[in-house]
């Protein structure tokens, strides 16, 4: 339990610094925010697959079949949704809404296929997560897609909390699936990122550096390290953990482009780091 714990406090960190990454490569090489989610996936699917290649015979029965597709439909459409919500309404309230919800849609799900309500303690530790988000994040105008953009970001929650369901209930070739679902989400996407002006990269090491950071270390280790550590933790613990990357990303801002945490964004920092210990302790 405290190893699958641990990969999931690992995999929200190393989600935070996505975003950053993600942010530099678009800023370096002009390319859209689809793009950019289509070439994190296809990087970092394939060096998983590499990784994994020796299980991918798994992926010939049906279920692990079934499971591959649809694993990578949710990605993609996680990862669309959520750009898509960031250019609408951007980053601040698109993450609080996306990662928010995320434990509220796993803990709705799982408590209604368990027939069960959640225990006070889940109740409490997410209620104290999002009140934490909402201080870290703050305030956010409205703009003139809001409802648009809501809709989406939720859209990308509940596609993650469908992830997180799917992957907490284990199926032969697991690891392969989720390589291979990775690869397949990321050429789902190429098309539409390709339709929202082109997906060309400069020729620069700088560049390439960008590209193989976001494909290895906020997904393919991130997604590894998350799944692996979904295998001997409850699906709402997971979820909690994607709270650490808006938390992640947050503190790097604040290290490195010199940003000042504000005390409600202390508190919320501290809210957040307390609803996850609540809960795994």
């Amino acid at each position: 339990m405290r190893l699958s714990a641990a990969l999931l406090v690992l995999a929200g960190v190393l989600w935070g610094t996505g975003g950053l990454a993600g942010a530099l490569l678009q800023s370096a090489t002009g390319i859209g925010p689809v793009a950019v989610a289509a070439y994190r996936l296809l990087v970092g699917g394939g060096v998983a697959v590499l990784f994994t290649a020796s299980r991918l015979r798994e992926l010939r029965t049906s279920a692990a079949f079934r499971r591959l597709l649809v694993t990578g439909g949710l990605l993609a459409a996680f990862q669309a949704a959520y750009q898509v919500a960031v250019a609408w309404i951007g980053v601040s309230l698109s993450t609080l809404i996306t990662i928010g919800s995320v434990p509220m849609f796993v803990a709705g799900v799982d408590g209604l296929l368990a027939r069960r309500t959640p225990g006070w303690r889940t109740l409490l530790a997410i209620g104290g997560a999002l009140v934490g988000l909402a201080l870290l994040t703050g305030g956010a105008g409205p703009t003139a897609r809001m409802p648009q953009g809501v809709a989406m970001s939720l859209l990308a929650g509940a596609g993650f909390a469908l992830l997180t369901l799917l992957a907490a209930r284990p199926v032969a070739g697991q690891q392969a699936t989720t390589s291979a679902g990775l690869l397949l989400g990321g050429i789902l996407l190429t098309p539409f990122g390709l339709l929202a002006g082109g997906m060309g990269l400069p020729l620069d090491a700088c560049v390439l550096a960008f590209v193989l950071y976001l494909g290895l270390v906020p997904t393919a280790i991130a997604y590894g390290a998350y799944f692996l550590g979904l295998r001997h933790a409850q699906p709402t613990a997971a979820a909690l953990a994607t709270m650490l990357e808006p938390l992640t990303a947050t503190l790097l801002a604040v290290g490195l482009y010199g940003e000042r945490l504000t005390p409600s964004g202390i508190a919320g920092a501290l809210l957040i780091v307390g609803a996850l210990a609540l809960h795994y302790l």
